[in-house]
């Protein structure tokens, strides 16, 4: 019996049409006033402004706006800095993405925590992620923010499961492990260095791929009837994640393409429509 596919996909299509409604009552309600997020794109890397073009289409299709800013690589962190701050305070825009990474020279972490809390819908800043480390209101990092929206629409249950999360990058595999916690799971975070990682897998109830290598995480390690989540793509179409052999004895996965990907960009615009509408008291 194949296993269950956790399609993201479908989801953030079907989430569009409700983010889409509220963003017309937002429109009526001030006057012709649409939510607006605030790209901002330092240098030419050329992934980097494909992904920043998926997140402007993604703002057309539930008819918000986008503002994107385009910076040059020769960028200083004090300009990018006063840019940040002219955006904080720029009353009609409700969320600030930084595109990363910036350019080496650039402190991306003093960047990142320049963005105000309300405007944080990418979930970046070092005061946005203790808050929601803590379980307190704070837009959570968007991958493992709509990892979790996946896992709650498909109900798969978290309380009392062991997830072992692969990676520990802090807008990634750190928050994921703290949302799974604050889920009740009981979390093992794993990296490089960690010593057997093929028998610690072995144990897992879900795994999650967070590490950035392709297929580093192979199916032979994964048990039967894990949930398995792959937050990884890379050139080919796969994921961090061998993911072939295991759907016929996984209990649910998500497919690359196809499963992580579309819920970040549409958790980063859901919670950018959610700014909006604290923004207005509604």
């Amino acid at each position: 019996m194949s296993a269950l596919v956790l399609d993201g996909k479908a989801l953030a299509t079907a989430e569009e049409h409700v983010l889409a409604a509220r963003v017309e009552q937002l429109k009526l309600a001030s006057g012709g006033r649409v939510p607006i997020l605030a790209t901002i794109l330092v240098g030419d890397d050329p992934a980097s402004a494909t992904y920043v073009r998926m997140k402007g289409n993604a703002c057309q299709r539930v008819g918000m706006e986008s503002l994107r800013i385009e910076l040059p690589a020769s960028t200083s962190t004090a300009e990018l800095l006063a840019r940040i701050d002219a955006l904080n305070a720029n009353t009609d825009v409700h969320g600030i993405l930084l595109q990363h990474p910036v350019p080496a020279h650039i402190d991306e972490r003093a960047c990142f925590d320049r963005i105000t809390l309300a405007k944080d819908v990418d979930g970046v800043t070092t005061y946005g992620y203790g808050r929601m480390a803590m379980g307190e209101h704070a837009w959570g990092s968007a991958t493992p923010a709509g990892i979790m929206r996946l896992l709650k629409h498909y109900r798969v249950p978290l309380a009392g499961q062991l997830a072992v999360v692969v990676g520990r990058s802090p807008i990634l595999g750190k928050p994921m492990a703290a949302m799974l916690l604050n889920a009740d799971a009981s979390v093992l975070v794993c990296h490089s260095r960690t010593r057997d990682l093929p028998a610690l897998l072995r144990q897992a109830d879900i795994v999650v791929g967070a590490v950035g290598k392709p297929q580093y995480i192979r199916a032979e390690w994964i048990k039967d009837d894990a949930v398995v989540i792959d937050a990884g793509y890379h050139p080919g179409g796969v994921g961090d994640i061998e993911l072939e052999p295991l759907i016929e004895r996984c209990a649910a996965y998500t497919p690359v393409p196809g499963g992580v990907g579309p819920m970040t960009i549409n958790t980063l615009i859901a919670q950018t429509v959610a700014a909006a509408e604290q923004a207005r008291g509604t």
